[in-house]
């Protein structure tokens, strides 16, 4: 048999371009940095000997007091990200802008959640004395490990649709507790103060 290498092969149909399968690395990298800042925070935290302060702002009473009310307007925006993330995903009726304020409430709340941090590391460390501070400081890590998945995640293609609302969700479920095991016990236990 011979083969006319002249021949026309337009009856032959092309062959799909080779896409590039979702490594697990697009998952893995992620999943690894939130595990290794938590773990860092962790370990700086429960290693770094507590300064007992580390700011104060004119006007509150205590240190306890900024960092709960800087704590609740964190949590008001983790909020406002909740109501704006089910908007964007179609779940509740909004405005064209609500993408732009899913963004600027996150970047508001994180912004006013790092003083908070930087005080816990760095003035309390990480403290394991009763049940509620124990969770606390989990989560914190927590919290700032899923944070730093989400960021990365938002910058990848191709996710599967759930993979982002899970992470935000747990962001948001991290931070909720946070609130809950500071701030508010704070408040319940000392009253509103400033």
């Amino acid at each position: 048999m011979t083969v006319d290498p002249n021949a026309a092969t337009q009856g032959f149909p092309s062959p799909e371009p080779v896409r590039p399968r979702a490594g697990a690395a697009r998952y893995l990298v992620p999943a690894l940095v939130a595990a290794a800042v938590a773990v860092a925070l962790g370990v700086y935290g429960r290693v770094h000997d507590p300064a007992g302060t580390a700011f104060n702002i004119a006007g509150f009473s205590s240190t306890s007091a900024v960092k709960s009310w800087l704590a609740t307007t964190a949590f008001f925006f983790a909020l406002v990200q909740l109501v704006s993330a089910l908007m964007v995903y179609g779940k509740l009726p909004g405005p064209r802008w609500a993408s732009k304020l899913h963004r600027w409430s996150g970047r508001i709340a994180f912004l006013v959640a790092v003083p908070v941090a930087v005080h816990c590391l760095y003035a309390l460390g990480y403290q394991t004395y009763e049940t509620r501070v124990l969770w606390h400081s989990i989560l914190g890590c927590f919290f700032f490990g899923v944070f730093s998945a989400k960021m990365l995640l938002l910058r990848s293609e191709r996710l599967p649709g759930w993979l982002l609302p899970l992470v935000g969700g747990l962001v948001f479920t991290a931070l909720t507790l946070i609130w809950l095991t500071s701030a508010l016990w704070f408040f319940r236990t000392f009253g509103v103060t400033t």
